[in-house]
């Protein structure tokens, strides 16, 4: 546990009470946020804590959210803030915003597991990296609690709820090996955090049956399950469309090859 760290989860006051609650002070500060960011180009910490007891759960994902009537702690919802602040941002850069402002939470435990979860933006190899070491630096406090994610009524543990949402970092990045999750997951970030363009393209190339195998409708899908066409094409993407699937990941890899088989449709 990382010095000055509680065995406990504490959560901002906000992120818990009923849906409609919830979006009413995650707006208010969301404006907050705007303002102080305004004036100094910092944001602030939440005015106020809650810990979260071990026989609560948390929420980490809209899907699993059925009962909007409930008072729980809704972690995905700091999406409302977010919006809010890019609401009254709106004339600013809005990477450089968003940016500022993973940055800052990604030394708290809630917007570390927030932003590993929500992977927003380019899923770039660094950019995932910083987000899994921020997870594994706050590892004791957030394994203190239950969580939902996509599937109604099953509460996972932090170990599950990573690797329900970041197994495919695991399985680009440390693919073998009957270790832990934490483990597996400190590995694969270091090897993102020092990747070279070739490590990213064998990540890349060891995931790209799977992003085939969830991928929709594809005109040209025995061209592109050829590795030679894939290893061709992956040497040649720029260096803007290489920083987005760099960090291996199916969904962005699914966008990689409809971009390919619309490619070959013009062809």
């Amino acid at each position: 546990m990382e010095p000055g760290q509680t065995s406990s989860l504490q959560l901002p006051s906000f992120l818990h009470g009923t849906y409609r609650s919830i979006q009413q002070k995650a707006r208010t500060e969301g404006l907050r946020c705007a303002e102080q960011y305004k004036k100094d180009g910092f944001f602030p910490a939440p005015s106020q804590m809650l810990e979260v007891s071990p026989d609560e759960v948390v929420l980490t994902h809209g899907v699993a959210d059925f009962q909007h009537e409930r008072p729980v702690w809704r972690l995905y919802m700091v999406s409302d803030v977010m919006s809010a602040v890019w609401e009254t941002l709106d004339s600013w850069n809005s990477i450089a915003v968003r940016d500022s402002y993973e940055a800052f939470f990604l030394e708290m435990a809630w917007g570390a597991l927030y932003f590993a979860l929500e992977q927003m933006g380019p899923v770039s190899a660094p950019r995932t990296a910083q987000r899994l070491q921020a997870v594994l630096r706050f590892w004791e406090p957030l394994q203190s609690v239950r969580y939902l994610f996509k599937t109604l009524g099953t509460e996972l543990s932090l170990e599950e709820l990573m690797k329900a949402s970041c197994g495919w970092a695991m399985d680009a990045w440390e693919p073998v090996g009957d270790a832990s999750v934490r483990t597996r997951l400190e590995a694969a970030a270091e090897r993102m955090a020092r990747a070279t363009r070739e490590d990213c393209i064998e990540a890349i190339f060891r995931q790209l049956p799977q992003a085939l195998a969830h991928a929709g409708r594809l005109k040209h899908r025995q061209i592109l399950a050829d590795p030679t066409y894939q290893r061709e094409r992956l040497a040649t993407l720029d260096s803007r469309f290489f920083e987005r699937v760099s960090g291996a990941r199916t969904g962005d890899l699914i966008w990689l090859l409809v971009n390919w088989d619309h490619e070959l449709g013009l062809q």
